[in-house]
């Protein structure tokens, strides 16, 4: 789901050197073979915009686990409370957090038929943690010290300090020992490209830029799938997928709300709707010297119309946002942190902190024009309409803002000068999105805190809230940090969006959930295909 860290072009992105490409397979190719108009529901179609780069956990692939191809050691349920996978039982922590013990399944074997045992499970994390591999999720796993070997059917996680919400650092899956073996950057592993896990499904085939083929595992320790094949189709279009679901090469896909909508009476087809925790905000760099100014910031925070965003451009599929912390966290949101659509109050504000309006409208204070640019993905539609939104709203109380749609490898090097539609979410635990996203410790590290915001009162509350296990103080420490947040916010939320997909009918099985920030088809209505079954 959701990967727990900001927004992942790294984990997931579209392959941007082939997008051009993938587009002219989508719109150009015939019917798709395996499409499931003919009566074999043990076959699936999807059709994806966001093909991986690549497979590997290690690189971030599923870091939220439903990877299809890997089990954690634990796994979400629908109602987001974790089940044991590859572990056992549910690991619980000693007296003093600080470390936690995991009893691992009898009866697992990987893709390859070689069985699965704690060295496994040690080989993984402690390849994570070491900087030779190269791992991408290395900072999220910041907090454990060592990973022990009790026995082949015992792990032993030890913390550097008591970490409340570990257990879901171990929903990422774990890969053979043996591939493992020797110390060496993951963007090497033949793991990127021809992945050996113990999931539900295994890798067929991947023609890069055009689909993807998994065909169910039948040793699976969970049961063989009754869904046997599923075939992934790469389309960035909106339009072309609508297009091709609509023709039947596909049996599913997503769809930006206003697309799905016009499925909405169509013969054979449903829409889905999940809630999320992905958010879009506009990323604030400190070192601009417009939007490293806190008024700016925090004026443009009124400025903009949420509610109208929402409305406008996403079909009223959404929410508002203000900070990290979504809606479906409701016991950990604070009142007092959200930012209500007050134009005078943005005016005041600039207003105070100097700011003037020129004879064009656009404010300036010392020679310097308040002016900035934010760069968006090219691409996606959504964040194109949200940044549209966002510059509209700016200038109506004298702020300029230039866009930009480029490409992920333009949009990197520049993140630190220029603001950024951003995107993350992680429904699970407030930690897993708002510790890297906006504590100082971050600052700078790619798409973690790209902006290099710094907030003391944020670091303390953020820290302290990590370190209690005690959950009536994680509760009142989230929302002194959101308190310290919105007296000097680092950003300007925009909205945590609805996830909307068209599915055709055909199949029981669908459990809805609350979706975090998705790239691929690891999530979606088919989060759990393992469990699928044809309507008779």
């Amino acid at each position: 789901m959701p990967h727990p860290r900001p927004l992942r072009p790294r984990l997931v992105p579209v392959l941007l050197a082939l997008a051009a490409a993938t587009a002219l397979v989508a719109c150009s190719a015939p019917a798709n073979p395996d499409a499931s108009r003919d009566a074999d529901r043990t076959r699936l179609t999807l059709v994806d915009p966001n093909e991986p780069d690549s497979l590997n956990p290690l690189l971030g692939y599923a870091e939220s686990g439903a990877s299809k191809l890997f089990d954690g050691l634990l796994a979400y349920r629908a109602d987001r409370t974790l089940e044991p996978a590859l572990a056992a039982e549910l690991p619980q922590p000693s007296a003093d957090g600080k470390s936690w013990t995991v009893k691992l399944r009898k009866d697992v074997r990987f893709h390859d038929g070689s069985p699965f045992d704690a060295a496994d499970v040690v080989a993984t994390y402690k390849a994570a943690l070491n900087p030779a591999y190269a791992s991408t999720v290395r900072s999220s796993l910041s907090m454990i010290s060592d990973v022990v070997e009790m026995d082949p059917r015992t792990v032993r996680f030890d913390l550097a300090y008591p970490y409340a919400p570990f257990q879901h650092k171990l929903v990422m899956g774990i890969l053979p020992s043996e591939v493992l073996a020797k110390p060496e950057p993951q963007d090497r592993s033949p793991m990127n490209v021809k992945p050996i896990g113990t999931g539900p499904y295994e890798l067929e085939d991947w023609r890069r830029g055009e689909r993807m083929v998994l065909k169910a595992n039948d040793t699976y320790w969970g049961g063989a799938p009754k869904i046997r094949k599923i075939t992934v189709v790469f389309a960035t279009d909106d339009n072309t997928r609508a297009q091709r679901l609509r023709g039947g090469d596909f049996d599913g896909g997503p769809l930006p709300p206003k697309l799905a909508k016009t499925f909405e009476n169509t013969d054979g087809f449903k829409v889905v709707t999940h809630r999320t925790s992905d958010y879009r905000t506009i990323e604030m760099p400190m070192g601009n010297p417009v939007t490293g100014d806190k008024a700016i910031r925090l004026a443009l925070n009124y400025a903009v119309n949420r509610k109208g965003m929402i409305d406008a451009l996403l079909a009223g599929k959404g929410a508002p946002a203000s900070t990290p912390i979504p809606q479906s966290l409701p016991e950990f949101v604070e009142p007092s942190a959200q930012f209500r659509y007050d134009r005078a109050e943005a005016e005041r504000v600039l207003d105070e902190a100097g700011w003037v309006k020129g004879d064009d409208g656009i404010r300036g204070r010392d020679g310097r024009r308040a002016a900035f640019t934010v760069m968006y993905p090219a691409g996606d539609n959504v964040r194109k309409d949200l940044a549209q939104a966002f510059a509209s709203d700016a200038k109506a109380v004298g702020v300029e803002v230039n866009l930009e749609g480029l490409g992920w490898d333009a949009i990197e090097p520049r993140m630190g000068q220029d603001a950024l539609v951003l995107g993350d979410g992680n429904p699970f635990d407030p930690d897993l999105t708002s510790y890297p996203l906006l504590h100082s410790s971050y600052a700078g590290d790619g798409f973690n805190n790209p902006g290099s915001y710094k907030n003391p009162e944020v670091d303390e509350a953020l820290d302290a809230a990590r370190r209690t296990i005690d959950p009536a103080q994680r509760v009142a420490y989230y929302k002194q940090f959101q308190r310290a947040y919105a007296a000097d916010p680092g950003m300007v939320f925009l909205v945590f969006l609805d996830h909307t997909y068209v599915v055709r009918d055909g199949w029981t099985g669908y459990e809805p959930i609350v979706e975090g920030h998705v790239h691929g088809f690891t999530w979606g209505p088919w989060w759990n295909v393992q469990d699928w079954a044809p309507k008779r």
